[in-house]
């Protein structure tokens, strides 16, 4: 074998990743940029083996081999502070639940699927909620005939809010609890749709519960993220504004260790059931190196968890994902400290961000009526 060739090699990949990790700190809301954001788990693992094949020949480093080395490592530590915190080597964000008497334990089981408009295989998420009986389902990308296909479950979910759409953005919520004034708003652009609703509890307590699914930057979608990222921290921003008890849950269309994702918990204080935990990684179903997590709940701090995990495939390129929350308003003053608080840059920044995204929201509103039209 030609160890030359491969010490090339191993520094071209470290070289790559260094670069990969550098390019994603400009500060541009480009989806060229932006999407880099996306696989630090694969960029990290890439960067662990080049790291170690550098050591192996370190024999035969000189200047340009030593400054290579210290920039992957100062690159590969960065990485590791984005995934750290999603693993069980961090603190808990949101407590374990607790055991209570009977009569005395008020859970909710939320679950949220982006379908895939094209998908043709629905009874295979009528059978698992049949299964799983969650007491709120979210669907993203469903249509019409997804509508049709959940009329079966609908006598367990007697509150509904419908909006089929074929454009990938198409939303239904079923809930067994009560839903008071639901809305469904366009938030950013005008064919995208949100859904905000108050939801009374098994105790009685009445709170907030946003579902979204906004635009992603993508080079076949949105050009840029802002309109995303700009509906994102209009949300959470409310929430904080309005002192509002809240549940927000969607494909997000983001990861949850990019700065908007950070910057909308310390603006919302809503908290991550997955920090301490792990990874919960929904998208993509078929390519398991490929996978990141683009659907989230965010909870405040009133609820401790009883079970966050991915569900089977049901023919979707995006996994189920399934959380448990139990409600303990006595652990809502020791859960709020772990909350980020928001500093006044993140204020700064929002405020921005939201007057941005609304200037792209309408360029891209525009945009798509033109589409239809022709």
């Amino acid at each position: 074998m030609d160890l030359s060739l491969l010490y090339y090699s191993i520094q071209w990949l470290a070289g790559f990743i260094a670069f990969v990790t550098i390019w994603g700190w400009i500060p541009l809301d480009n989806w060229w940029v932006r999407g880099v954001e996306f696989p630090r788990i694969q960029i990290m693992v890439l960067g662990v083996i080049a790291w170690i094949g550098m050591l192996i020949f370190w024999s035969e480093w000189q200047l340009g081999q030593w400054l290579l080395f210290t920039v992957l490592s100062i690159t590969l530590a960065f990485q590791l502070r984005m995934i750290l915190p999603y693993t069980k080597l961090w603190k808990k964000e949101v407590q374990k639940a607790k055991d209570k008497p009977e009569g005395q334990v008020h859970q909710l089981k939320i679950m949220v699927s982006n379908v895939l408009t094209p998908n043709d295989d629905t009874q295979k998420l009528v059978d698992l909620v049949k299964q799983r009986q969650p007491d709120i389902l979210i669907t993203l990308e469903s249509d019409d005939k997804w509508e049709k296909a959940l009329h079966q479950i609908e006598a367990d979910y007697p509150y509904t809010v419908k909006v089929p759409l074929d454009n990938l953005y198409g939303m239904h919520l079923y809930s067994k609890l009560e839903l008071i004034d639901p809305e469904v708003k366009y938030l950013m652009i005008d064919d995208i749709p949100s859904i905000h609703a108050q939801l009374r509890l098994q105790s009685g307590r009445v709170i907030w519960l946003y579902c979204l699914h906004p635009m992603p930057p993508s080079p076949t979608e949105a050009d840029k993220s802002t309109t995303r990222d700009a509906e994102l921290l209009m949300v959470g921003k409310h929430i904080k504004e309005n002192k509002q008890t809240a549940i927000l849950a969607g494909d997000l269309n983001d990861v949850a260790w990019s700065k908007t994702t950070r910057r909308f918990q310390r603006i919302s204080g809503l908290l991550d059931p997955r920090i301490g935990r792990h990874f919960i990684n929904t998208f993509h179903v078929s390519y398991p190196f490929l996978r990141w997590a683009l659907d989230h709940i965010f909870h405040s701090a009133c609820f401790t968890v009883v079970d966050i995990r991915r569900m089977p495939s049901i023919g979707s390129d995006h996994f189920p994902v399934m959380t448990t929350l139990q409600y303990e308003p006595e652990e809502e003053s020791n859960q709020a400290q772990n909350a980020p608080t928001a500093e006044a840059e993140d204020i700064k920044e929002t405020d921005n961000k939201i007057v941005e995204g609304k200037k792209e929201g309408e360029k891209v509103s525009k945009e798509h009526a033109e589409e239809q039209r022709s």
